[in-house]
């Protein structure tokens, strides 16, 4: 069961491995990910091949999917996570 305000991740959405950037090193991209690219680790079904791994970033090992970040859909999620990017960038 999920601690109150949070959800599980839905299948198939991928919106955080997409909207934001990383700043870090992610194997296989040694600068770190731009907003709005596709991390290259999002796999055709949109799931990350380092969930759980130990070389996944800390960024996105901290990221805990949100009904006020994720919304009803992949794309409410993708357009929320975009405006908090640019938020983020002032």
């Amino acid at each position: 069961m999920s601690p109150p305000g949070s959800m599980i991740c839905r299948s198939g959405c991928g919106a955080c491995c997409i909207a934001p950037s990383i700043n870090g090193p992610i194997p296989g991209m040694p600068q770190g990910k731009p907003a709005g690219v596709r991390c290259l680790h999002l796999d055709d079904a949109r799931r990350c091949r380092l969930f759980g791994r130990p070389e996944r970033p800390k960024a996105c090992s901290a990221f805990k999917a949100e009904p006020w970040v994720c919304g009803n859909s992949a794309g409410e999620a993708l357009h929320r996570l975009e405006c908090l990017e640019i938020e983020s960038a002032c």
